[in-house]
């Protein structure tokens, strides 16, 4: 009861330190990206880089272990879902994606939502392997961050290649695109790993322990379907504004091979579309995430203490 007590008033005490962490990291990266404009120096674009990349996704492990930290979820045990998300994540989908994904196509952007959410839940598995306590909540936590590991690493390699244009290096392209990934990413990686993890975890809550079940894979080919849904979602916007706006000479110079000089009013029309599917899919993310949070509270209030029994 003593550390309980202690654990409530620490916790009141610094209940917001991941908003202060987000503000400070927040000023650091701005102070970087404008110092590199003003001297030119190339030495701090690895630090524009990995403040940009890592600020959102850290963030949320500050948070996660200041809110859902116990004798389980412990802050060693939150670190090693972020690195092992992140790393063995994208060095897996690298290899695998290289070795059966060669064009973009349909089946690409299904095999690519099929493969970077198995490497993600393989990593998640790792990490969650024989802990002495499954419950849904533990495991929404640790897939997001797990998730979240992953885009935080996904980031940086966007970012980098982002710097490298025709015209040479472009701080320009690399901030504009850091920004636009920090804003996406709550709601990508971290979203779709965190319902996977719910799924498995309370799947292994009965028994005490991980195991494969039609429902984790019925919700892994759900979640891998909104992760092909979002990376489809420009070529899917260029369909339909052809379909809708194409007159008769742009479809002529598809035909033959040419890509037709798109009028301002395409352009808006592309962009409205592109940005309604990434709402899509952001609002079916969130409703199921939703869904899967309630069901993980109701099992915990069912359960005759605060948190369920270890098991042995």
């Amino acid at each position: 009861m003593a550390d309980q007590a202690i654990g409530t008033r620490t916790r009141g005490h610094h209940g917001r330190q991941w908003l202060r962490f987000f503000v400070v990291g927040l000023l650091l990266w701005a102070a970087s990206v404008v110092v590199t404009f003003a001297t030119g120096n190339a030495n701090l674009v690895p630090t524009v880089i990995l403040l940009g990349s890592f600020l959102v996704p850290v963030t949320f492990v500050v948070y996660a272990f200041e809110r859902y930290a116990d004798q389980v979820v412990t802050a060693q045990r939150i670190f090693a879902a972020f690195v092992y998300g992140g790393v063995l994540g994208v060095l897996g989908a690298s290899v695998l994606e290289a070795a059966f994904l060669k064009r973009p196509s349909a089946p690409t952007y299904l095999g690519v939502g099929l493969v970077e959410e198995a490497v993600k839940l393989a990593a998640l598995w790792l990490v969650a392997w024989r802990l002495p306590r499954y419950t849904m909540r533990d495991g929404i936590v640790l897939g997001a961050t797990v998730g979240l590991g992953f885009a935080a690493l996904e980031s940086a390699g966007y970012a980098f290649n982002a710097l490298f244009t025709m015209e040479g290096l472009s701080l320009q392209n690399l901030v504009e695109t850091e920004v636009l990934r920090g804003l996406l990413t709550p709601v990508g990686h971290g979203l779709w790993t965190a319902i996977l993890g719910g799924v498995l975890f309370r799947t292994a809550a009965d028994t005490g322990r991980l195991r494969l079940s039609g429902a984790l894979v019925g919700w892994y080919l759900v979640v891998a379907g909104l992760h092909a849904l979002w990376d489809a979602s420009r070529p899917i916007a260029v369909w339909l504004t052809l379909l809708l706006t194409a007159t008769q000479v742009q479809w002529l110079m598809i035909r033959m091979g040419r890509v037709p000089q798109p009028s301002q009013a395409q352009v808006h029309t592309f962009t409205t579309l592109t940005w309604g599917l990434l709402l899509l899919d952001v609002l079916l993310g969130v409703a199921l995430l939703r869904g899967r949070w309630r069901q993980a509270l109701a099992l915990e209030h069912a359960q005759p203490a605060s948190r369920p029994p270890l098991h042995s």
